[in-house]
């Protein structure tokens, strides 16, 4: 069976901001579909950060201090579960998509580590979770197409329903049927592909996507800088250097 047809997950969350490295999450879903047009089930958290939610972040996503104060968990014990669900899902080979994954699954680690529950990696523990990014493969397959490519202009763009956005589970739920879409529309170019071989695939694709939009960013004279990494940023000492069993560092001391 194609893998578009088959068994799928999708993770997503709703924060305080954009800053994987500084920001926290506040809600979370993980849905999953055993086939296409099949029932989806879908598990949610909501987390207090134990920060203030700020005002930007609230008008996006409708989530309140009040709110996770009165009904959210400590967030360690939300992110050591979100972990334990992905890592379920690796052992199982199932996919999970994740659309923008260097956002997500970047500041979940980063989670982890904030409340000393370990890292991503550690709770995979050598098991490959295989990441299906809707925005890596729209770029590939149509790379030309002017306008934004955010969840809500994919899905307007595919013809995926997408209501409630910016709800943690709605938006799960419309990554998991764009990459459906994806799949189906271009046949030769993803949806002949194993999981595994889009994986690696993806992260190619993204670094090539990732150095055009540098490029761009040097022309327009913009300071930012844009990171290789997909689908996880790696976590880096206070040094700069990446962090790793082998990494040895006085700062850190």
């Amino acid at each position: 069976m194609d893998w578009y047809r088959g068994p799928l997950a999708s993770f997503d969350t709703e924060t305080t901001g954009v800053d994987v490295e500084s920001d926290r999450i506040v809600s979370a879903a993980l849905v999953r579909q055993p086939s296409a047009g099949a029932p989806a089930e879908a598990v949610t958290w909501l987390a207090d950060p134990g920060v203030p939610i700020p005002e930007q972040a609230r008008a996006v996503h409708g989530i309140s201090d009040e709110r996770v104060r009165a009904h959210g968990r400590p967030a360690r014990a939300v992110v050591t579960e979100l972990a334990a669900a992905l890592a379920a899902l690796a052992r199982e080979a199932v996919p999970v998509v994740v659309m923008n994954a260097p956002y997500d699954l970047t500041l979940l680690d980063r989670e982890l580590r904030r409340h000393r529950a370990g890292s991503l990696d550690e709770h995979l523990a050598g098991a490959e979770l295989l990441v299906l990014d809707p925005r890596v493969m729209d770029k590939y397959v149509d790379r030309y197409r002017r306008g934004r490519r955010t969840l809500t202009d994919l899905c307007l763009h595919y013809g995926v329903d997408l209501e409630g956005a910016h709800d943690a589970s709605a938006d799960a739920a419309a990554s998991l049927e764009l990459v459906r879409v994806l799949g189906a529309r271009h046949p030769e170019r993803l949806g002949a592909l194993t999981p595994a071989e889009l994986q690696l695939r993806q992260t190619v694709w993204h670094i090539a996507q990732a150095r055009g939009l540098q490029r761009w960013f040097d022309r327009s004279g913009t300071p930012e800088r844009v990171d290789l990494s997909w689908p996880l940023r790696p976590a880096r000492c206070s040094c700069g250097e990446r962090l790793g069993p082998h990494h040895r560092c006085e700062l850190a001391a």
